[in-house]
């Protein structure tokens, strides 16, 4: 493994890795697809790396991992399971913790960029660069006994669950215009759809045509909760007025917002989502940010992607870092150059 070239660090592996002290090439918050993949590219090309992993992936709840080519079903935690080990494997690190601090350093002698990294344990990294992978937040509407059927009778992507939950009786929670759409999105997979409207939610002429014709019904009563059976899954949605609306699966459009815990300092630009659909980090090519030296893949970038589109994220950000500490590298590299000979 390489030790010796100029601006590169030593690879890490789990017996040397000395946290408190080792500079690292790049630090990867977030041990989801992205951030692994990301890691991935990087071990790969001999850059020390280390994964900082909170354990909670916002596909946690769900019993498999859909439309992703050679992964159809395979368990969210067996996937992150083998992508970890395939980190270590060129010598990347999987740091178990939360990050309760990230900010730029000063720069090296040489101005190569340097950032801290503080964990909740007390240990701190010290990196060259930095992949936010650290995915989003699912905001859900604000409706009793929701919440707790999210990933299982409670689905938000026809890809992701709609096969699952063909056939069903599905009931979409309608709490802003692009709820509308997703009702048409799962009237593909089932022939029994209700949509429940939101309070103050415009239904146009032309929508109403649309379900009319596709035969979904258009509840506009309000929702007062969500009932669940004997075995904990959905039984139906209880109107205002009482009325139970018989329904095995639900889902809702989410408010998503990028997971930000610990990274205040950094300064990050958020920009909105089309639709009130919620929030992302502000990237370029590459998940590149108006950070130097710092880049975002996966959810927290594209709240819609996958989870193969959140690897190749990641993959593409890697990648990319991996070639501006190159250019880093190699410039360090001609400035010592240029010193031995004029001395």
């Amino acid at each position: 493994m390489l030790s010796s070239v100029v601006g590169m660090t030593a690879p890490v592996t789990p017996d040397s890795l000395a946290l408190t002290d080792d500079l690292l090439d790049a630090v990867v918050i977030g041990g989801g697809a992205a951030g692994l993949n990301g890691a991935l590219m990087l071990a790969r090309s001999r850059r020390s790396v280390v994964v900082i992993d909170s354990g909670d992936p916002r596909n946690a709840p769900a019993e498999g991992i859909h439309a992703l080519l050679g992964n159809e079903g395979t368990p969210p935690a067996e996937y992150l399971e083998r992508g970890r080990a395939e980190v270590r494997q060129y010598g990347g690190v999987i740091v178990p913790g939360t990050v309760t601090s990230v900010r730029a350093a000063e720069p090296s002698a040489d101005g190569d960029l340097r950032f801290t990294v503080d964990l909740a344990d007390g240990r701190r990294l010290t990196a060259r660069r930095l992949l936010i992978a650290t995915g989003i937040r699912d905001g859900l509407p604000d409706i009793p006994g929701l919440a707790e059927h999210w990933g299982r009778n409670l689905v938000h992507c026809p890809f992701c669950h709609g096969w699952e939950v063909r056939d069903q009786a599905i009931g979409v929670i309608a709490t802003r215009p692009m709820s509308l759409h997703q009702a048409l999105m799962f009237r593909a997979l089932t022939e029994d759809l209700t949509v429940f409207a939101a309070d103050g939610l415009e239904i146009d002429p032309a929508t109403r045509e649309r379900f009319d014709a596709l035969g979904i019904t258009l509840i506009e009563t309000p929702v007062k909760e969500i009932v669940a059976d004997a075995e904990g899954g959905v039984a139906g949605v209880r109107l205002v007025g009482g009325e139970l609306v018989p329904r095995s699966v639900l889902t809702a459009a989410t408010d998503m917002t990028p997971r930000l815990d610990g990274l205040d300092e950094l300064g990050l630009t958020l920009e909105e989502l089309p639709a009130g659909m919620g929030k992302k980090i502000a990237t370029g090519n590459a998940g590149a940010t108006d950070i130097s030296g710092v880049w975002v893949a996966g959810n927290a970038a594209d709240p819609a992607a996958q989870v193969g589109a959140s690897a190749a994220g990641g993959a593409l950000a890697g990648g990319h870092i991996h070639g501006m500490l190159v250019m880093a590298d190699a410039d360090a590299a001609v400035a010592a150059h240029r010193a031995r000979s004029a001395a």
